[in-house]
């Protein structure tokens, strides 16, 4: 599995900085999502995210130059829900093992929920070059912020030190490991939870 860069560069589409490009943006990942939602990966086509989200073939390349860009924006994405539920709510568990395995474990849930979803957003990452940097980048941000807030415990990250934030890579990129084993059908969805469970106690004894 690779790594999650903490600082990757690569040719992004556009980024959005009027309202209505940040409508367009939402549009398109809108579209995106309810097509993997529904068929999966090979249902998400250029031609049809267009199309579905009412912009023209030529504007939808501008925002994504390519369908990976795209469907790793929309991993980014559902990401972004989860983290911002972190920041909301109470995160339960008296220790940072509790809390990560509780932040992590409703996370996987979710998304299991969707499997042709999840599916497209993980094929999509694991193609990923270093073109699509700058969204896999915005995941790594996601990821990290979630895991610090459950390892501090608090909702601003508190004070997570040196040798924590290399932890918190570590765990990312386990789970996103364990959602590949998912995917590819050589993991049970109950045994990705247990694989976390069991790799968070050892780096958060």
């Amino acid at each position: 599995m690779k790594t999650v860069p903490s600082n990757a560069s690569g040719t992004a589409g556009v980024r959005p900085g009027s309202a209505a490009q940040h409508d367009r943006r939402r549009r398109i990942l809108d579209a995106t999502i309810a097509l993997a939602t529904e068929g999966g990966f090979e249902a998400v086509q250029m031609r049809t995210v267009a199309d579905t989200a009412d912009v023209a073939l030529g504007t939808l390349y501008r925002y994504f130059p390519s369908k990976v860009h795209l469907l790793v924006s929309a991993l980014g994405r559902e990401l972004e829900g989860a983290d911002r539920r972190t920041a909301l709510q109470a995160l339960a568990g008296a220790t940072a093992h509790e809390r990560v395995v509780h932040v992590l474990g409703r996370t996987t849930r979710l998304l299991q929920t969707q499997p042709r979803l999840t599916e497209a957003l993980v094929r999509a990452f694991m193609f990923a070059d270093a073109s699509v940097g700058a969204e896999i980048d915005e995941v790594s941000t996601r990821l990290t912020s979630m895991i610090s807030r459950a390892i501090s415990g608090s909702p601003d990250h508190g004070e997570v030190i040196e040798e924590q934030t290399v932890i918190v890579r570590v765990i990312a990129d386990l789970w996103l490991s364990a959602l590949v084993g998912w995917v590819a059908g050589r993991t049970a969805a109950k045994d990705v939870e247990k694989s976390i469970d069991v790799a968070v106690g050892l780096l958060l004894p």
